[in-house]
């Protein structure tokens, strides 16, 4: 990024910085002073969410100043002068000056002709996946073992058995992820695709290995308001090649009074250089020289380069113009610095790997186990439907013998091999409700009709008053633990700070 790019960037941030000023101000965060236009914006942001409306409105300021805090902190340390940080403003920046600088006809009917061939394929959907990848010349025993072992995970699953824990233990591949369509094997979208969101399907195959999906979320096609300026900014990829910035360009040329040397122009395609002034916009000279420096950075043929040349200074001379001519900009721009600083010392604080790993969650898990606890007591075991007593009494007695989580092969091997089936069973954890034969047999209420064919039903398992682990509970326990985290980041924060709100200025927000 040139020095000038970030000149121009502070000096629309400075302007920002006069508009609030002629806003009182509102709080005082360390001596920097936060205008009540401001807060007022955020509130204004804000206030589609039901939740901000029904919070007080001191809860709402101190949000607002934990807001400001963790800006602060991420300036303290330098966040804001990495190059990677620069580098999302800059390309945001052209976002906001793309905008303000392209023809807005002709840019919407492009997108809109990039978002139809989007919509032909589909929405994404996020799948976990128990698989077990298989090399192309896989011998046929490897391949019964794995199929075996797939089957029997399925059953599992179809027994309660988390799918969590399955991949965790099983899976060649343990992360989540988002597919679209072209992007995996035919045969795993055809499997995927029909299924609804917590569903999983039967083990399949594709020229990977084996497989058994579920599907964890899905996305449908977003509106094309909502992914309208990320396709324009696609488009954008050359100064005079978009329709909405040659557009606009050509009326800027008169705006700014352009005006071109065809026979400086004329050498310069013939020879490919030039010392003569090719066009004045706003009473500069642009000369040959300065076409050098661009073609520079911009490879490609000479009447290409310069087309783009004339483009790009256009907009050029129109950027510095627009602290003055659109403080919406200035706005939008000091609003993601700030959310994007805020998100970089939050990954840092509350994410990083001293803060943020299975240990430390299952010890916050322990240290805070009875908020877990269920409303009811609960009953994690196995429902076992016998084809006689014998046989059910013979398979509990099994069961006890053995870990929770080979009961399930167990009794594949056991009683319904080679055919058979002796035993039906039902594994998971079961409240009240749940399953009409614990609670008969577990909970003492109503009696269960007997199953046909399984008359004989039998129970092994215990009654617990919460999760006995805490992946059993680990998206609560997530959300919990960041809370909590950010809790004792921010009372830090607040310690080290001097925080001084003006009550007088903030009994006018209630006049708002």
């Amino acid at each position: 990024m040139s020095i000038n790019r970030w000149l121009w960037m502070g000096l629309l941030l400075a302007g920002l910085s006069l508009h609030a000023q002629q806003s009182p101000t509102l709080v005082r965060i360390n001596g920097k002073q936060v205008s009540l236009s401001e807060f007022e914006q955020a509130c204004r942001e804000n206030a589609a969410l039901s939740a901000w409306r029904q919070r007080p409105l001191k809860e709402r300021v101190d949000r607002f100043v934990d807001f400001k805090l963790k800006v602060a902190a991420a300036e303290a340390v330098g966040l804001d002068t990495l190059p990677e940080f620069r580098n999302r403003m800059e390309a945001y920046r052209n976002g906001l000056l793309r905008a303000c600088l392209t023809d807005g006809k002709a840019a919407e009917q492009a997108a809109q002709e990039e978002y139809s061939r989007m919509q032909t394929r589909g929405g994404r959907i996020r799948v976990s996946q128990i698989c077990c990848y298989l090399p192309q010349n896989v011998s046929r025993n490897a391949l019964r073992r794995a199929e075996q072992r797939m089957d029997s995970i399925y059953q599992a699953l179809r027994g309660g058995a988390s799918f969590a824990e399955c991949v965790r233990r099983f899976s060649d591949e343990k992360e989540t992820c988002w597919i679209s369509r072209l992007q995996v094997p035919a045969e795993f979208e055809d499997s995927v695709r029909v299924l609804g969101c917590g569903q999983f399907s039967r083990p399949f195959y594709t020229p990977l290995g084996l497989h058994i999906v579920k599907v964890l979320e899905r996305e449908d096609m977003p509106s094309f308001d909502e992914v309208k300026e990320q396709i324009a900014c696609g488009q954008a990829r050359r100064y005079a090649s978009d329709r909405g910035s040659a557009a606009r360009v050509e009326s800027l040329m008169a705006e700014y009074g352009y005006v071109p040397d065809e026979a400086a122009m004329d050498e310069l395609c013939r020879r490919g250089h030039t010392g003569r002034t090719l066009f004045t916009l706003d009473g500069k000279p642009y000369t040959g020289a300065d076409f050098a420096l661009f073609a520079a950075a911009y490879p490609g043929g000479v009447r290409m380069q310069l087309g783009n040349f004339v483009a790009k200074s256009v907009l050029d001379c129109a950027n510095l113009c627009l602290e003055h001519s659109h403080p919406e900009l200035c706005r939008r721009l000091q609003e993601y610095r700030d959310s994007l600083l805020v998100h970089e010392i939050s990954e840092r604080e509350m994410y990083g790997k001293r803060y943020w790993n299975d240990e430390l969650l299952q010890a916050y898990y322990e240290a805070h186990r009875p908020n877990y606890y269920w409303e009811d007591v609960r009953y994690k075991g196995i429902v076992i439907h016998g084809v006689n007593k014998r046989v059910a009494k013979r398979a509990r007695k099994l069961l006890k013998k053995l870990p929770e989580e080979e009961w399930q092969d167990a009794i594949r091997l056991t009683f319904n091999a080679d055919g058979q089936s002796q035993i039906v069973a039902e594994q998971g954890v079961f409240a009240p409700g749940d399953n009409p034969y614990v609670d008969h047999l577990v909970f003492k209420k109503a009696e269960a009709a007997a199953k046909d064919a399984y008359p004989f039903t039998v129970v092994l398992g215990e009654k617990m008053k919460g999760p006995e682990d805490y992946q059993e509970v680990y998206d609560r326990l997530v959300a919990d633990y960041q809370s909590d985290l950010e809790r004792r980041w921010l009372s830090k924060l607040r310690a080290a700070s001097k925080v001084e709100i003006n009550q007088e200025v903030l009994k006018t927000v209630n006049n708002h």
